[in-house]
């Protein structure tokens, strides 16, 4: 769904030749129904060849439900998504959606696989008969709850300070104009803040039961808006009660790897990449990292480390319409897929 728009065509590329997902049906509004992937395509990487020529097409839930479609990837704006989405679910039809609409929907995990993948369970079960829909987090709040985790228990924060540097693809397409951007940096992105501290923090809660309860330490942000094409920056100052070695940090960070076991297409292997020179990580070198070739771009880099108690700081760099959403979306169903919460209508 939003096929034709930025975070739709990531999708459309990620779907491609999926070992597990068949080759996508592309939804689009009537501007864009009956034109070619091709004609709009805006990304850096090529299109999929298979699906240069797919047209888009308009297609109601009840048209989906009769199709039998059982799976629909969300890449419609946050504010016109929740209708549609929930009335998919109501047709039996499972929803995976990068927009905001149910983020903070009971019963909606909001979920990062390798951070928080126990919060798939405030779904009800496997035994539900109920489709799940499950959300992506905020893009930014994505790339920081990646690299907070390996090294949470060891600090045991008392607080998180973050300044994000976020590009312009984030606004979508075509996103904030050239004029705006131009040399320049806009300090303010609408509910941006509020965004990444609130889910932020639920990302990095505990599941009791069916429910999420949220960390309770206080994450600060400021946002920025930046001219760089893609990529979300974040410079990062975690205070600190406990005061581990830098040596165990660097190695909590370059062992983690929670999915290492999973078949799961999407997910990067390590999740986090160490950077060691002093000006990386960069969105123009760092922003594809990510092994095996399936999991371009959803690699968090996590460079200029400095620690001195009670204070840890470094950034990190994550592709913010990938690893931050469709890429993201895409690894959620391959996890709910995998946990046995996502399966063909039909079966037991």
């Amino acid at each position: 769904m939003g096929a034709s728009g930025y975070i739709g065509q990531h999708f459309a590329r990620r779907l491609a030749r999926h070992p597990a997902f068949a080759d996508p049906l592309l939804l689009a509004g009537d501007r864009s129904v009956g034109r070619r992937l091709d004609d709009v395509w805006a990304l850096d990487v090529p299109v999929p060849p298979e699906l240069a020529d797919r047209r888009f097409v308009a297609r109601t839930p009840r048209q989906l439900q009769a199709a039998r479609v059982n799976l629909a990837f969300g890449a419609l704006p946050s504010g016109h998504a929740g209708p549609l989405e929930s009335e998919l679910l109501q047709r039996g039809i499972a929803v995976f959606t990068n927009a905001a609409d149910h983020r903070r929907d009971a019963g909606v995990p909001l979920l990062v696989p390798e951070v928080n993948a126990d919060h798939l369970r405030v779904l009800g079960g496997r035994d539900s008969r109920r489709p799940p829909l499950v959300a992506n987090p905020n893009c930014t709040a994505t790339g920081l709850v990646l690299a907070l985790a390996p090294v949470w228990d060891l600090l045991a924060p008392a607080a998180v300070h973050v300044t994000t540097y976020q590009a312009r693809s984030g606004a979508g397409i075509p996103g904030l104009g050239a004029a705006e951007l131009s040399a320049n940096v806009i300090p303010h992105i609408a509910g941006e803040e509020e965004k990444v501290a609130v889910e932020t923090a639920v990302l990095l809660g505990k599941r009791r039961g069916r429910r999420v309860v949220p960390s309770a330490v206080p994450i600060l942000v400021h946002a920025a808006r930046v001219p760089t094409r893609d990529g979300h920056l974040e410079a990062v100052t975690v205070v600190a009660r406990r005061a581990p070695s830098e040596s165990s940090l660097r190695r909590a960070w370059t062992e983690f790897d929670p999915l290492a076991r999973l078949p799961l297409p999407t997910a990067p292997h390590p999740p986090i990449q160490l950077a060691t020179e002093d000006d990386r990580p960069q969105p123009a070198l760092d922003v594809w990292a990510g092994t095996p070739a399936s999991a371009r771009g959803m690699a968090a880099v996590v460079g200029r480390i400095r620690w001195s108690a009670p204070h840890l700081r470094f950034f990190v760099l994550t592709h913010n319409a990938v690893r931050g959403g469709a890429g993201g979306s895409v690894l959620n169903a391959e996890l709910a897929l995998a946990a046995g919460d996502l399966r063909p209508r039909g079966t037991g």
